[in-house]
This record gives structure tokens, sequence and C-alpha cells, in this order.
């Protein structure tokens, strides 16, 4: 039982590789498949935008009142426009947004792939002479990888920006007392660390909810078990990968 188990999470592994390595290959080979990647780029992007800018505004409201509490104890609340920098742009808003675009599009990845395995769609993709991982399975990967980028972004200027609203009205600082201290914190370093963790999870959440997709069994029932695996596997990866990334990054800056 328990090596069946374990036989069944090699091959699991195994078909995901496979799967990771064909989507990236097929970058470098026609066709391809632009207006697929287009449309796919509008889902995942342009359909996340609002839950991932109230997300980052709502994040950084949050991390204000409690930075401030905390900064008022010992009377650096000047600090807290750094304070709210550092923390948006390096963990929270690169790894909210991915968990939110996680729950949105790798559910909704899996969910459609599935159903067109299920309804025999990727058998006639297959039989028009159509690769289903080009048509199906790239577009989306591309389409994550320039679209989650952006979004972490866009989510890190929200954070900020309900950070100062906060910092504004409760800790009565003035504006340019928050943007410079902010912006003066940043370093390259930082940038390069917020933007970084995106494009793993962009990988980590378009594969992921193709992966289950394609392993869709059992009619609708399945599409709905698929569904919540692609989102549960995709989110304790980000949470995982985040871990790792920053002692990665941490670890080179000591070194």
């Amino acid at each position: 039982m328990i090596e069946s188990y374990f036989k069944q999470k090699v091959l699991a592994l195994q078909d995901f590789t496979y799967l990771t390595v064909r989507a990236f290959r097929n970058a470098f080979s026609p066709p391809r498949y632009y207006i697929d990647t287009l449309v796919q780029m509008d889902v995942i992007g342009v359909g996340s935008l609002p839950i991932v800018l109230l997300t980052g505004f709502f994040t950084g409201v949050v991390l204000a009142l409690q930075t401030y509490r905390t900064l008022q104890t010992f009377g650096a609340v000047n600090v807290l426009g750094e304070a709210i920098a550092l923390s948006v742009v390096r963990e929270l808003g690169p790894v909210l947004s991915a968990l939110v675009v996680a729950g949105r599009n790798g559910a909704g990845i899996a969910s459609e792939i599935g159903s067109m395995l299920v309804s025999e769609q990727i058998d006639a993709l297959r039989a028009l002479g159509t690769d289903p991982l080009r048509k199906l399975v790239s577009p989306r990967l591309y389409a994550a990888l320039i679209t989650l980028p952006v979004l972490t972004i866009l989510a890190d200027f929200a954070g900020m920006f309900g950070g100062f609203l906060v910092s504004v009205s409760v800790a009565k600082l003035t504006s340019p007392e928050y943007w410079t201290t902010a912006y003066q914190s940043l370093t390259f370093r930082d940038l390069t660390q917020g933007l970084i963790k995106p494009i793993v999870f962009a990988i980590v959440i378009s594969l992921v909810g193709c992966h289950f997709g394609l392993k869709t069994v059992g009619g609708t029932e399945g599409v709905g078990r698929s569904t919540t695996q692609a989102v549960v596997v995709a989110s304790v990866l980000i949470i995982v990968l985040d871990a790792v990334i920053t002692r990665f990054l941490i670890g080179i800056h000591f070194a």
C-alpha cells in the first residue's frame, strides 16, 4: 500500500517534469499560438487585476496599522514608510498576488482543461494533428510568466498606497516623509527579490493547473477534484518556494 502510494507520487513528479520541459521547449519551435497566449493574458492578467489590487491595497492598510502600533512604542513612527515598502516589495506583494492568482486562475486552468479532457475535446485535437501541450499548456505558461510580475508590481504600489493613507491619517506623517523613506529604503536587491518570486510562482501556478487538468478522470466529479487539487498544491508550493527562494537570496547576499 505504501509502496504503491510512493510509486504514484514519483510518476506524478515525472509527468510534471515532462510537462514542464515540453512547455518550455515549445517556445523554440513552430507552430506558436500567439492569439491563444494573448487570450490567456487577458484571462489571467486583466481578469485578476481587480482582486489583486484590492488584496494589495488592504494588505498595505492592515500592515500600516499594525506596524504603526509597534513603532509608536519605540518612538520610530518616522520609518513607517520604510517598513511598509520593504515588507510589501520583498514578501507580501509577490506571495499574496500569487496566492490570489492561484486561487482564481489555477482553478480555472484545471477545470477548463479537465472539462476538455472528459468531453474528449483533447482527443479531437490529437485527431486533427494538433499537439495539446503546445495548444493548451504553453500559452497559459507564457501568459502567466508575462502577467504575474506585472500584477505583482501593481499590487506593490497598491499596498504602499494603502500604507500611505494610514500613515497620513493615523500616524500623521506628511507625504514627503512617507514616500522619501519608502523610496530610499528599497535597493536593487529588494526589487530583484520581489521580481524573481513571481516568475517562479507563475511557472508553478500555470503548470500545476495544466498538470491536474490533464490528469482528470471520473467525469464532472473528477473535474471538481482536479480543480481542488490544483489550488491546494499550487498554494502549498508557493509558500514552500517562497521560503526556499528567500533563504537562497539571503545566503547569496551574506556569502
